[in-house]
């Protein structure tokens, strides 16, 4: 179980392991709600980064993976096209 410790202000660091597991990151918001039973429940007030991942490939779905060489080959492409030079 991670700990923290409300300061003068009110402000609780959430520990590093609770952030990494969440993938929190600086900017994120978060919701706080006491239930019923006294219990406190936190909640994404944003949508987590790993949420906003699904089905970012899903225009892939049913096709052959990319081969590294063609990865290279399009950023090669990519950053001839980015810095105006021939490919």
């Amino acid at each position: 179980m991670a700990t923290s410790t409300v300061t003068s202000k009110g402000q609780v660091t959430i520990p590093k392991e609770i952030r990494t597991r969440l993938g929190l990151k600086p900017g994120d918001r978060l919701d706080f709600h006491l239930d019923d039973q006294g219990e406190l429940k936190v909640r994404f007030a944003t949508e987590p980064t790993y949420l906003r991942l699904f089905g970012l490939l899903r225009h892939r779905a049913g096709k052959r993976p990319v081969t590294i060489e063609e990865m290279h080959r399009a950023l090669k492409r990519r950053a001839a096209d980015k810095l105006g030079r021939p490919r």
